[in-house]
């Protein structure tokens, strides 16, 4: 088996992944702020964490994915100023905090399930692990790394000489790049473990503490949870690019502050996806979700697809074409699937190793499904020992091969005579009448295509209804 490389943020290398505990693995991922519907943006960040669990699952390795729920305390502004998103989530909806949390997680799971990502062992919520969170802040104020203000405690960047060491910033540099109005805070830097409660506004989600009543800051939620259920270290922290310089720098100094020891050894972060070229963002109406992808009749599977065909850690440009382009791709694989037989006792040796080689060269799923359609086109092997492997490499990949393999399309019997007549018209080199008997097909719901072994048919996507029938 080859190694297994992976990218730490932490050092800026390609590193052989060793495990805390042998043959286990620790993975904590960041996860969803429930304040509104996960953008195709927030997905790109879960579904690469879903291939890296998947693939360390491949290695042998019994992984424990705990991913978070943030239901409270992540501010508008990540510079500890404005209100709770759940607070403007409230004013908008017209429903409680915990309404809104409730169905926005439902929202999520929803989405995770089509996109085929594996659950994570835990949920953790931010808003059920409030003691957690409170004692943590109560260990860093011990070690004096707290101040307090009249807005909440505070975490003194200052006093740690390794701050700034995800970003590679050190905290003078931040400070010095930082445009905000820092209040009360000593520093830019500086960042809230706890919120006191704003007079005068129903917020529902208060709780005591040794300081007054208030609210969790959003980063000591995801050190005090993954802390519980991993210990620490753990093994791999992931989460999006977007989280390296705030986020995540402040989870890893506070838990140091904390703990006196890190809280993961490895650190990946996925990169961020671009919406025609650009960033994206709600004043650009751009912020598109899994179910306005479906609206336009394309398969949840193929955004999944589209991004198995990028790296991770590589920008991916997101447009309607390149996501038909994906929806075009899956479905020709899973129409040729159809046509295999079961999958036999083995695979194909030189592929699997070829694939596993991409996957662990730092999950490089773009190269795997590349040898993966060289093995589908490789006429030299069985169709079921293809089977075998691609179901093997869907073990990554997930994109649901077995609901296609030996499955062949059920053609109707009006379908079915029309393929016998063109069949019989390209024999007869009648051209015209194959073209107009194609078209018959297509205004059907079915798309035919010519291969050397004969006609493949497969369904006409539903985003591509009306554009057949030789339009």
């Amino acid at each position: 088996m080859s190694d297994l490389q992976l990218y730490n943020t932490l050092s800026r290398e390609l590193e052989s992944f060793k495990p805390i505990t042998p043959g286990k693995a620790g993975v904590y991922s960041c996860g969803p702020t429930v304040y509104g519907f996960a953008h195709i943006g927030n997905l790109r960040s879960f579904l690469f964490a879903d291939v890296l669990r998947r693939v360390l699952e491949v290695n042998g390795l019994d992984v424990k994915q705990i991913m978070n729920i943030t239901d409270v305390g992540h501010l508008t502004d990540d510079a500890d100023a404005g209100e709770d998103k759940m607070l403007v989530a409230m004013r908008r909806e017209g429903r409680s905090a915990y309404e809104i949390a409730e169905f926005y997680t439902e929202q999520f799971f929803n989405d995770a399930a089509e996109l085929n990502l594996k659950p994570a062992h835990e949920f953790p919520r931010a808003t059920k692990h409030i003691d957690e969170q409170i004692k943590m802040i109560q260990d860093l104020e011990k070690n004096r790394y707290t101040y307090t203000t009249s807005d909440g405690v505070y975490f003194d960047t200052s006093k740690l000489e390794s701050y700034g060491k995800l970003s590679g910033q050190s905290a003078d540099e931040k400070q010095a790049g930082a445009r905000v109005d820092m209040g009360e805070k000593r520093s830019a830097t500086d960042f809230a473990l706890w919120k006191f409660a704003p007079k005068g506004v129903n917020r529902e989600m208060n709780w005591e503490s040794p300081w007054g009543d208030g609210f969790p800051g959003w980063h000591i939620e995801c050190s005090a949870m993954s802390v519980k259920y991993l210990d620490a270290p753990f093994d791999i922290h992931t989460g999006g690019a977007d989280h390296i310089a705030v986020h995540h720098e402040n989870e890893l100094a506070q838990t140091e502050g904390a703990l006196g020891k890190r809280q993961a050894n490895i650190w990946m972060h996925g990169e961020f996806l671009m919406v025609d070229g650009g960033k994206m963002s709600k004043s650009l109406g751009n912020l598109y979700t899994l179910q306005e992808i479906k609206d336009k009749g394309l398969h949840p599977l193929s955004f999944r697809y589209l991004n198995l065909g990028s790296h991770y850690r590589s920008k991916l440009n997101f447009t309607w074409g390149s996501i038909e382009g994906a929806e075009n791709a899956l479905r020709k694989l899973w129409g040729i699937m159809r046509n295999w037989d079961k999958a036999g006792s083995e695979g194909v040796t030189k592929y699997e190793e070829r694939m596993l080689g991409a996957l662990n060269q730092d999950l490089n799923t773009a190269k795997a499904l590349a040898e993966l359609w060289k093995m589908v086109d490789d006429d030299s092997i069985s169709t079921d020992k293809k089977a075998k492997t691609a179901l093997w490499l869907d073990e990554v990949l997930g994109l649901s091969f077995n609901e296609y393999i030996a499955t062949p399309l059920n053609i109707p019997s009006e379908v079915q005579d029309l393929l016998d007549k063109r069949e019989e018209a390209r024999a007869n080199k009648d051209f015209e009448a194959s073209d107009r008997i194609r078209d018959e097909i297509s205004e059907l719901g079915f798309v035919v295509e010519d291969t050397p072994k004969g006609q493949l048919l497969s369904e006409i996507p539903p985003y591509q209804e009306g554009k057949q029938g030789g339009q």
